[in-house]
C-alpha cells in the first residue's frame, strides 16, 4: 500500500498515511487536531543508489550545486 503525505488546512500539521490508491484523495482526519480538512500534499522523493542520492524531485538543501551538495553530500 502506498504512503501518502497530507497537510491539515486547520492546524498546518503534515502527516503520512498508508492508504490504497483508490482512497488517496478521500477525506482523512488530522491526527493532531482531529480536523476534517486535510488534503493530500505533493510529496518529494529520492532514489538512493550505491553513490548516494541518484535521483530526486528537488533539491533537499539550499547549498546544493549542479553536481554535489555541500550540506548532505548527495550527487545530482
Amino acid at each position: 500500500m502506498p504512503l501518502y503525505e497530507y497537510v491539515c488546512d486547520d492546524c498546518g500539521e503534515r502527516f503520512e498515511a498508508l492508504r490504497s490508491m483508490r482512497d488517496a484523495d478521500a477525506p482523512i482526519d488530522c491526527p493532531r487536531c482531529g480536523g476534517h480538512r486535510a488534503k493530500r500534499a505533493l510529496s518529494l522523493f529520492a532514489a538512493i543508489g550505491s553513490e548516494g542520492v541518484v535521483a530526486g524531485s528537488g533539491s533537499s538543501c539550499s547549498s546544493c550545486s549542479s553536481t554535489s551538495c555541500a550540506g548532505c553530500g548527495c550527487r545530482h
